[in-house]
């Protein structure tokens, strides 16, 4: 029996009954032409919630890990120089894939909590201009930051640098377009603002993105995340060649997911995760529990409060699992013991959603 618990960790968010009824629809096969039909409609609507025009945007069949990992091993070959952005942990993991795909990773380190800093981004594109991707998160799930992508994205352009932009919390909670930014690689994840059950993970490139995968010298050192291989399957129109078993129920329930959102609007969506998180600090704020991130960096989507030194941290966590059916998240790495991470994403970020974590937290503090 699995327990129905409220999930307002750092992701996976709670899914809606429609979308779990729409996974629950009969299975077909993926080269089906009715299946067909979803995937292109699939497209059609990440295009709307990239806010881009970008041919080539789909989900892949994987999390969102290897969203990033596909982004970087795609983009790079053996020997090339990416200036990576490094504020909490996915900044982190992008340089650690750098390194593993042969290339050099200029690491640009921020203090977590604070954003990476647009201008410090810029000297380092100055000082590398042999660089061929600038990275960066617009949404460190680490620590709730917020970056701005576009001026980091304009510096890069101006050098002829591509750019590769993690917003796996961001998408719906926050503001992504994706044009506008200039961004030329961007991937998110279902299990967050989407309120879609893990295991995709949508990702769009730009023109120039795959202009530069055509000119490779060598080949994509992953099988799996090779995009010239992988579109065979998604770009197919009528004619789709096999690459892999696609995880269709999965792609019914995103199908859902999409709808959902943009029957809503965007604009109503991103408002609402707002009310939810105002609502959220006022009721911390009254425990005496503080943001770690200033109020114009936060993401309302993802809270990280600070804790008061000799906090049980982890018993409390423990006590709104067991007593309460009610997950929140620890911090990572130099913020783990200090810190809880508190999701608003999708389907909790609702007034009577947040009254509930609130009540737990209130009784499980004393």
């Amino acid at each position: 029996m699995i327990p129905n618990r409220a999930l307002f960790g750092p992701g996976p968010s709670n899914v809606s009954q429609a979308v779990l009824d729409a996974t629950a629809q009969p299975c077909i096969g993926h080269l089906d032409p009715v299946f067909g039909a979803m995937m292109e409609d699939v497209k059609d609507m990440l295009r709307q919630v990239f806010g881009t025009t970008n041919p080539v945007t789909f989900p892949m069949s994987a999390p969102a890990s290897l969203a990033m990992e596909s982004a970087l091993v795609n983009l790079l070959e053996p020997g090339d120089t990416a200036i990576i952005g490094i504020n909490g942990v996915f900044g982190g993991r992008m340089a650690d894939i750098v390194d593993r795909a042969g290339a050099k990773a200029v690491k640009v380190e921020f203090e977590w909590g604070t954003p990476c800093d647009a201008d410090a981004m810029a000297e380092a594109i100055r000082a590398n201009p042999e660089a061929k991707v600038v990275g960066f998160v617009h949404a460190e799930t680490s620590t709730g930051t917020r970056t701005d992508p576009a001026p980091i994205c304009r510096a890069a352009r101006e050098a002829g640098m591509l750019t590769i932009v993690d917003t796996v919390t961001g998408l719906v909670g926050s503001e992504v377009t994706v044009d506008d930014w200039g961004a030329d690689v961007v991937y998110s994840g279902t299990q967050k603002c989407l309120s879609v059950p893990p295991g995709l993970a949508p990702i769009t490139f730009s023109p120039r993105a795959i202009a530069a995968i055509e000119a490779r010298k060598t080949r994509v050192q992953s099988w799996f995340c090779d995009l010239n291989l992988v579109l065979g399957y998604w770009s197919g129109d009528g004619a789709r060649s096999y690459h892999h078993t696609a995880p269709v129920n999965a792609i019914y329930g995103l199908h859902a997911g999409l709808k959902d959102v943009l029957d809503e609007g965007l604009a109503p969506a991103r408002a609402r995760h707002e009310a939810a998180h105002q609502q959220l600090a006022q009721a911390m704020d009254n425990l005496g529990l503080k943001f770690l991130v200033a109020p114009e960096n936060r993401l309302p989507q993802l809270n990280v409060f600070t804790l008061p030194e000799g906090m049980d941290e982890a018993g409390l966590r423990a006590k709104l699992l067991n007593q309460h059916d009610v997950e929140i998240g620890a911090g990572l790495g130099p913020l783990a013991g200090k810190v809880w991470r508190i999701g608003l994403m999708g389907e909790n970020a609702r007034p009577e959603r947040v009254e509930l974590l609130t009540n737990a937290i209130r009784t499980v503090i004393g």
